[in-house]
């Protein structure tokens, strides 16, 4: 991401958590009004693992349709730090997209193992939308590379 749209996202993270409101905003809509990058705030309580890596704190949830139609990772989360510390994608994958009825709030779905002590996010649904994003398992390894598909080798 450039920095000056990480600075971007950051202010309105900041302006959010200031605010006290959780509600997730629109970060850019096409000509026919239709929302492409939606953001949330999510609170992981627990250790919880989304797409393989373990989360605790507080994090940005960012889903990017325009990255979503061209076959790129569409969702990132990022860790909320201090001031000083700018935005830091921690996770980066291909939601699974699933018809939903529309959320009143941020849904977020867990498969929690009390065993382990261990929360797992399967799905996340943004207030206002009638699309819930499947988490997969894992990230693949060229999603956490970030490699176009000309730079992987086929064996």
């Amino acid at each position: 991401m450039h920095a000056t749209r990480l600075v971007a996202l950051r202010a309105m993270v900041v302006s959010v958590l200031v605010g006290g409101t959780m509600v997730p905003a629109t970060l850019a809509v096409d000509r026919n009004r239709a929302i492409i990058r939606q953001f949330a705030i999510v609170q992981f309580d627990h250790s919880t693992c989304v797409a393989g890596e373990m989360l605790i704190g507080t994090y940005v949830i960012v889903h990017d349709r325009s990255k979503m139609v061209r076959g790129e990772p569409c969702t990132a989360l990022y860790r909320v730090g201090g001031r000083t510390r700018p935005l830091e994608e921690v996770v980066s994958f291909h939601c699974i997209p699933h018809e939903r009825r529309v959320a009143a709030s941020l849904t977020t779905t867990l498969s929690v193992d009390p065993a382990l002590g261990i929360d797992t996010l399967i799905e996340y649904q943004f207030a206002g939308d009638s699309e819930g994003h499947g988490v997969p398992i894992l990230a693949l390894a060229s999603d956490r590379l970030h490699l176009p598909a000309s730079g992987v080798t086929a064996w």
